[in-house]
């Protein structure tokens, strides 16, 4: 599933975070707030693949994280307060045990991923609702399941 939110991979290191675009541009200066969250969080060793999104009165926000993505540090705090991101995550990249897993297959990935994120506050939120019937998918602001059709680009 797409959530209308950049791309973005996490890496959790020894005392540090870092956010990095598809494109290869490092961008945890304008998604701090997740930066923050993953170093509080996450074991160092952990790689994460998913998107920053913002919700913005109960859906998501495309406008909002465009906004967010093209701002300076600044801007980019300021806009945190007000509407904060959140990572969905879909997949896992590097496990701080067990290191890369790329090559694992998918099912074994999510299994890893929804053990290591079993415990994980949001804003960082695993896929548990993904593939319920086909058709609902998590609201990662709220922990709830949402039909389709409520977050713009998907369809019933």
């Amino acid at each position: 599933m797409k959530s209308d939110g950049h791309r973005t991979v996490m890496w959790r290191e020894a005392k540090t975070v870092q956010l990095q675009a598809r494109s290869g541009r490092t961008v945890t200066s304008v998604w701090m707030d997740l930066a923050m969250a993953g170093m509080n969080s996450l074991r160092p060793g952990t790689v994460l693949d998913g998107e920053a999104v913002i919700y913005n009165e109960g859906r998501i926000d495309f406008a909002a994280a465009q906004s967010r993505a093209a701002s300076g540090p600044v801007r980019a705090r300021e806009l945190a307060v007000v509407l904060p991101a959140s990572y969905a995550v879909w997949d896992f990249l590097a496990h701080p045990e067990l290191g890369d897993v790329r090559s694992r297959p998918h099912t074994e990935r999510r299994a890893l991923l929804l053990d290591l994120l079993h415990d994980v506050p949001p804003p960082v939120q695993g896929p548990e609702a993904l593939q319920v019937d086909g058709f609902v998918y998590c609201d990662w602001s709220t922990g709830t399941s949402v039909t389709a059709g409520l977050i713009e680009g998907t369809t019933r």
